[in-house]
């Protein structure tokens, strides 16, 4: 059988590192599945590296990554998967929200020579419905960037040696892992779960978080926001056009053309698309610009595995 690493980010998740751990470590030895668990503090606040190297002490099979500072979730995986010595490879997360029992289903169709096997939700849980309709339209536009249907993906993702080494061996800083695992191709299967309840704690992630996470991922991934831009300046041209017209029949009748209030705002709704299409060219050239800086994608500060410190054998970086 080969080996299965399962990646957990973490960040301020101290009351359900240890949990986590006893729960995947139980259902993993009951199946009789080689396994390592890679947990990655994202640089959090409270004791979650305390609780890791805890949970290290106690299971050999568990790894540890503590970044320098907080570097986002999507870092997070990446160096999770980085540091994973398994034949093939599980990402969830740390808050038992990804039911653990569908991981042994996952294997199964790995076993049977699946190489991406997607975890796809059945309902996305206790909800708001702002959320679900934000959430939708996301996946929607994704889902038109990379010509896979991406409605109810997660981060639930179980993929073959093969696959991960060919999202590793890209150079880019900023990726979108949710996708990825989607644009890479292989042979691919899904697994429907229900979304469990938080056992303990609470979502870090907050409505402005959310906004920036899917506004990152969609300028990573797809020039979409760019043709919105294009699209803007049809209309704007298009308006300008049809109030051309207009005052030129209005001039050729004898009629002055009274328009301070319409040409105020002509000029404000212009001038706002002008300056909102500049801020979505500017938001390109900042990646571009982070991209050609070539700074790493994070920082490992310390490395654990079985309770000792392991820090000479990490990767520094994320190159």
């Amino acid at each position: 059988m080969g080996m299965l690493s399962v990646i957990m980010p973490a960040y301020n998740e101290e009351l359900m590192i240890g949990k986590s751990c006893r729960v995947l470590a139980e259902l993993l030895e009951n199946a009789k599945i080689p396994y390592e668990l890679v947990l990655v503090d994202d640089g959090s606040g409270d004791h979650t590296w305390e609780e890791i190297k805890n949970a290290g002490r106690k299971n050999s099979h568990i790894m540890g990554v503590h970044f320098s500072r907080n570097f986002g979730k999507e870092s997070a995986v990446f160096a999770g998967i980085a540091q994973a010595g398994g034949d093939v490879v599980a990402v969830m997360d740390c808050d038992l929200q990804h039911p653990p029992e569908t991981l042994l289903e996952m294997y199964r169709l790995w076993e049977e020579g699946y190489e991406v096997i997607e975890g796809v939700k059945e309902s996305r849980g206790q909800e708001s419905l702002l959320h679900k309709k934000s959430a939708g339209f996301f996946y929607k536009i994704m889902s038109k960037a990379t010509g896979v249907d991406m409605q109810n993906a997660s981060d639930f993702k179980m993929l073959d040696r093969k696959a991960v080494d060919s999202i590793l061996s890209m150079p880019e800083r900023n990726l979108f892992f949710r996708a990825l695992s989607g644009w890479v191709g292989f042979r691919t299967a899904s697994v429907k779960f229900e979304v469990q309840e938080r056992q303990a704690g609470e979502s870090k992630w907050s409505a402005w978080s959310l906004v920036k996470y899917a506004f990152t991922n969609i300028v990573a991934f797809t020039t979409i926001p760019l043709q919105f831009v294009t699209l803007g300046g049809l209309a704007c041209f298009l308006i300008s056009l049809i109030l051309t017209v207009y005052s030129l029949v209005q001039y050729f009748r004898g009629h002055a053309v009274e328009g301070y209030t319409t040409i105020l705002i002509m000029l404000l709704f212009i001038g706002s698309a002008v300056m909102m299409s500049l801020g979505v060219i500017g938001y390109y050239i900042s990646k571009i610009y982070e991209e050609v800086k070539r700074r790493p994608r994070y920082l490992i500060s310390q490395m654990m595995r079985g309770g000792e410190d392991v820090s000479a054998e990490a990767k520094k970086d994320g190159n």
